[in-house]
């Protein structure tokens, strides 16, 4: 099925590539005119004595993608991979060097890979698909690398809640790939943060702009929607707007704080002409937190040259300015806790880095399964912030988990 677009940390500033740079260049100095010619060995790969074998569940955009950064990390053997459709599987099981006969499709492809031999699985295809998913692998006595939205709907939360405790209990590793919180230089604004360096809270102010998603005309059944990323135009596939893209940012302000919010209430349209899905266009969301601080999130998915820096937030104090954000220039702007850094490209590197440490996670025998915990609270938070603004009105994060409202889509016709 299609994805959406959606290890180890270096010390502060220093990458590897910097590290070797820097040592090369002090080396060349010390030696003697010409003997410089000479180009250096290339350094050499790390070697794993463990492979772990890894199946694969969904092959679209990012999923392919990173099927292949979990390939070029050298940890990990390429063992099975399953996508809706086995022109699909086929193609991308050639690039990984995926014997053909461990190449699935269908809806229940994914339950082939669990049955495999895998010891891994990195469940990356649609989001409502995601919480059933996972919970075959748990019951499999599978460690899981999950993409995110984690859930569409709140049983879909609660249930990786649950299997993210399960999964620990049964010495699991479940990893939930965000990025943004890996990065150093966003690292250390949440450190300064935490550490009071904004004074006493007031206000935070957050945007998710993103492109319009494509949204042809449906078809007799579900299958053309599974393809080039339109299941996003679909709230029942993708959970919309605010929980399958900003979520980057909503989880960012989660991990900031420590906390979700307990209320929202907003507005949401949907503008697009002659729409075939239900997501909505743009909207605005104020979430409320039990101290009184409150959160405005602006939602944007339209083809319109918009200049607001996506992905970012920014976090007023009464003393200074926090800001973060998906890449770029980040910062504590005043008081006694100022700061500047800049945040590179973090949609790569912090897969990669994520990608190493569900590695070390798994050899090291590792079972916090930490990045759950807060993928559930994110997640809760974009679908409060999606209801309170479709239905108009003040919302409370309470209220909606006793709804416990499922998202349903109708199935039938598909592959089975």
């Amino acid at each position: 099925m299609t994805t959406p677009e959606n290890g180890n940390r270096p010390a502060a500033g220093l990458s590897r590539r910097t590290f070797m740079a820097g040592t090369a260049a002090s080396v060349l100095a010390a030696l003697p005119v010409g003997a410089a010619e000479s180009p250096a060995p290339e350094a050499r790969p790390p070697e794993f004595t463990r492979k772990i074998k890894l199946g694969i569940v969904g092959l679209g955009g990012r999923g392919s993608w990173i099927a292949n950064l979990f390939k070029k990390h050298g940890g990990y053997e390429m063992w099975a991979v399953a996508d809706y459709f086995q022109e699909v599987a086929d193609r991308h099981g050639d690039g990984l060097g995926v014997g053909k006969a461990r190449r699935f499709s269908g809806l229940s492809g994914y339950k082939k890979v669990i049955a495999s031999g895998v010891e891994a699985v990195v469940i990356i295809n649609v989001p409502y698909f995601h919480a059933e998913q996972a919970a075959d692998a748990v019951a499999a006595g599978l460690h899981v690398y999950m993409a995110k939205p984690i859930a569409v709907d709140v049983p879909g939360c609660l249930a990786i809640e649950a299997l993210g405790r399960r999964a620990a209990a049964k010495q699991r590793c479940f990893l939930v790939d965000y990025q943004l919180p890996t990065e150093e230089p966003n690292i250390e604004v949440a450190r300064r943060i935490r550490e009071g360096g904004l004074g006493a809270l007031a206000h935070v102010v957050s945007f998710g702009f993103s492109g319009a998603w494509a949204d042809p005309p449906k078809t007799p059944t579900l299958e053309s929607r599974l393809r080039n990323e339109i299941w996003l135009s679909d709230v029942a596939l993708g959970g919309d707007n605010i929980v399958s893209f900003d979520i980057h940012i909503i989880d960012g302000v989660v991990w900031v704080l420590g906390k979700r919010p307990v209320a929202a209430s907003g507005r949401s349209r949907t503008c697009r002409p002659n729409p075939s899905g239900d997501r909505t266009d743009c909207a605005g969301v104020v979430y409320e937190f039990d101290d009184g601080v409150l959160w405005t999130h602006v939602v944007h998915a339209l083809n319109d040259n918009a200049d607001l820096t996506s992905l970012s937030a920014s976090f007023f104090g009464q003393a200074a300015t926090g800001h973060i954000q998906y890449g770029g220039k980040v910062y504590v702007r005043g008081g006694d806790k100022h700061y500047v850094g800049t945040c590179g490209s973090i949609y790569d590197q912090g897969a990669i880095r994520n990608i190493a440490t569900f590695y070390q996670d798994i050899a090291e025998g590792r079972f916090g399964n930490e990045t759950v915990r807060r993928a559930v609270d994110g997640t809760l938070t974009a679908i409060l912030g999606r209801e309170a603004a479709a239905r108009r009105r003040y919302l409370t994060l309470e209220e909606l988990v006793r709804e416990n409202k499922r998202l349903d889509v109708d199935l039938s016709g598909l592959k089975a």
